[in-house]
């Protein structure tokens, strides 16, 4: 059934590809492949867990030897009974319990995630509804099809780096839907700005959440991270869209300016809910630094000021104007697929990783490539595939920060030294991982954004963008490489 588990993840996946040739909406498939993996995982979890390749499984089992050998003879009956310790070793007792507790402690991050993209992208659609990208794109008078992908490619990849690349993606996504009108030229722009998105969110500590992951583990630090990064994930956008030059020609046809807007907001409406929406996105990396939340809950405070500011600002209008431009409205116009997709997919990845999948493929990879290089290269093309996060946690687990007392008493300290804090294979994992899901448009949370709002075809971007991803991806790895030697 271990295999089978992973059968059934590749034939869901291969569902997800074919999506426009099947004409089956990718969320159904996500949501069936979730729900099918953790039930065939419920069903036969004694037969998968005996294997031993779960992480998680065999944590608990150790914690709960130790409860009952050292803590356990300690207390008496009533004392054990409604201390914390019981439930650990219940849990190490029923499979059954420790699947659901499983499923429970990942739904919690996936609800994170989703709570957070809804909060997103509800601000982006009431910032749109309100006219107030016209702001910004009156402003980009450009219509060359070459410069307007270099400025887009520039703004998408600091914008990144300042807020993360998913809250960018959606943001870019809704000004470029203001920019060009036919949709091939749309998806191009778009899988652009998915590739700068990632570029630009792995050299800051704030910018992805693999990223994130290394800085609040302690593996990085900000100063290093953004100086030693920020160079090879800049060759990682500019190899794209310097190939992209010699092949795009002409001029974007814009779409047609609505007549709407003039009617039911002023140009101090839009520009004021431009700037609110935009301080409100920014004020999240701000707000989980002061308060150690996760960032949902800053966005959501964010959603929060700007749905009070738009009810305040039209109290006094007609009905049929505040039925379109308050967010009580606006809400139902978020793309409710594109969250059931993000659902359905991280509940499948989770189930592997609950299981042990991923964590044997962590120790394959050590196994097999030996090489620090060659293990983050190969842990970024697998991100295309699967989701960066749990291979970014299982490469956390695998290998400790080694401390200066460690690195001194080493077999080898300079195999040793590229894990210490600020080490090579740290500050390269932040880069791989952060990059390498552009390849395939469900790599990244960038990509299944772009994918939702904008309809991309899995096989389109396939054909037309992964190759020019791979390029971006091997030149910054190169540069990278490069700067190592040059620095050590």
């Amino acid at each position: 059934m271990f295999i089978i588990m992973v059968v059934l993840f590749l034939l869901g996946y291969l569902a997800i590809a074919l999506e426009h040739p099947l004409k089956i909406e990718k969320a159904a498939s996500a949501l069936l492949l979730g729900s099918i993996l953790w039930a065939l995982y419920a069903l036969f979890s004694e037969q998968i867990l005996a294997l031993g390749f779960s992480p998680s499984w065999e944590e608990i089992k150790m914690m709960a030897k130790e409860i009952l050998h050292n803590i356990a003879p300690a207390m008496n009956a009533d004392q054990f009974s409604t201390s914390p310790f019981r439930e650990t070793v219940e849990l190490a007792g029923h499979t059954h319990a420790f699947v659901k507790s499983e499923l429970a402690h990942h739904l919690v991050d996936i609800a994170e995630i989703l709570f957070f993209l809804f909060g997103a992208m509800t601000i982006v659609e009431v910032v749109d509804q309100h006219q107030g990208f016209t702001v910004i794109t009156n402003r980009i008078n450009t219509k060359s099809k070459v410069r307007l992908l270099w400025i887009l490619g520039f703004i998408t990849f600091f914008m990144s780096a300042v807020l993360d690349n998913l809250t960018t993606t959606i943001v870019m996504i809704a000004l470029l839907r203001k920019l060009i009108s036919d949709k091939p030229t749309r998806w191009l722009f778009a899988s652009m700005i998915v590739i700068s998105a990632n570029a630009g969110g792995a050299w800051s500590p704030i910018g992805d959440v693999t990223t994130i992951m290394l800085w609040i583990g302690g593996q990085i630090t900000t100063i290093n991270i953004i100086l030693k990064v920020i160079l090879p994930s800049l060759v990682n956008m500019i190899v794209p869209l310097t190939i992209l030059t010699f092949m795009v020609k002409g001029d974007v046809k814009r779409p047609e300016k609505a007549q709407l807007s003039s009617e039911i907001t002023t140009p101090f409406e839009r520009t004021f809910i431009l700037i609110l929406g935009v301080s409100m996105l920014l004020f999240v990396p701000v707000f989980k630094t002061v308060t150690h939340l996760p960032p949902y809950v800053g966005m959501l405070f964010g959603l929060g000021v700007l749905w009070l500011a738009s009810e305040i600002m039209h109290r006094n209008k007609e009905d049929e104007i505040r039925k379109k431009l308050t967010i009580y409205n606006i809400v139902k116009k978020v793309d409710t697929p594109t969250i059931f997709f993000f659902l359905g997919i991280l509940s499948a990845v989770a189930a592997l990783q609950s299981a042990g999948h991923l964590s044997l493929l962590a120790g394959w990879l050590d196994e097999k490539l030996g090489n620090i290089y060659l293990i983050n290269l190969a842990i970024g093309a697998i991100s295309a595939v699967v989701d960066n996060v749990p291979l970014v946690a299982g490469a956390m687990g695998m290998y400790d920060v080694v401390s200066p007392d460690m690195l001194r008493l080493a077999a080898d300290p300079a195999y040793a030294g590229f894990f210490v804090q600020d080490g090579l294979f740290w500050e390269f994992l932040a880069y791989c991982a952060g990059t390498g899901g552009s390849m395939l448009i469900i790599g990244s949370a960038a990509g299944v954004a772009a994918m939702g709002l904008e309809r991309i075809d899995f096989i389109w971007y396939m054909k037309r963008i992964s190759w020019l991803a791979l390029a971006g991806y091997i030149s910054g790895a190169g540069v990278y490489w490069i700067q190592a030697q040059l620095l050590h």
